[in-house]
């Protein structure tokens, strides 16, 4: 499968994850998005670009209750909740916020 960013075409997977990490740029979040029929808020940013700096610095994508737990730490308790994060992410908190930050799909997720 391809997404189609910036007049490029992007190989996903066949759940829509980026075969490719490195091609991942913001418009990629937006265009995935977008395919969900969602609009991104700072809030969904917030998190999309949190998830971006823990893959950076431990190169996994983490599941959503490590997720919850790690954003509730670094952006504050009402934040880290999963109401809060399936609010910004219906199809799953971990999975789609991980798959618009161009992560692989986080262990344990179905």
């Amino acid at each position: 499968m391809t997404i189609e960013v910036n007049g490029k075409s992007l190989e996903t997977d066949e759940e829509g994850y980026l075969a490719d990490l490195n091609e991942w740029e913001p418009d990629v979040a937006t265009v995935m998005a977008g395919i969900d029929d969602c609009e991104l808020s700072d809030n969904h940013w917030e998190v999309i670009n949190f998830l971006r700096d823990y893959y950076e610095e431990y190169q996994i994508a983490p599941a959503v209750r490590v997720l919850t737990k790690a954003i509730g730490k670094k952006l504050g308790k009402d934040k880290g909740s999963s109401k809060y994060l399936y609010e910004l992410y219906p199809y799953g908190p971990a999975k789609q916020a991980c798959k618009y930050a161009g992560l692989p799909k986080p262990t344990g997720c179905v």
